[in-house]
């Protein structure tokens, strides 16, 4: 049986909540990413320093959403939901992995605990 998904996510951590036959089940991912630093002034304050950050920073985020992926690609439907660009920057990976059309909706909330989060998705799929 496919399994109906909702996750909470940042750029530091996602909590995944799967909805089954099976009953529910909430996972919790922390990222590796190193705080990332935006810095003003741009080239004249170090930009090849910041370049390299940068770069940095969007591996690291890059090996967090592929964990993140790897809990959805069994997923019939996809809720996606937090604060910032995570979730924006997420969806684009799942469209490239194939299986965006799984989303059914991405929404921007603040921050939650993990119960709050189960909550918001069981409410979302039991509609």
């Amino acid at each position: 049986m496919k399994n109906k998904v909702g996750l909470w996510i940042d750029h530091r951590k996602a909590v995944i909540v799967t909805l089954s036959g099976a009953g529910e089940e909430t996972t919790q991912i922390i990222s590796d990413t190193d705080k990332h630093v935006r810095y003003s002034g741009g080239a004249a304050a170090g930009g090849a320093g910041e370049d390299v950050a940068d770069r940095h920073f969007d591996n690291q985020l890059a090996g967090f959403y592929d964990e993140v992926i790897a809990y959805l690609r069994e997923a019939e439907a996809i809720l996606i939901f937090g604060p910032g660009e995570a979730k924006g920057e997420l969806a684009a990976r799942l469209e490239h992995a194939g299986i965006k059309d799984d989303i059914v909706e991405i929404d921007t909330a603040d921050k939650l605990t993990d119960g709050q989060v189960a909550a918001k998705v069981r409410e979302h799929f039991q509609k």
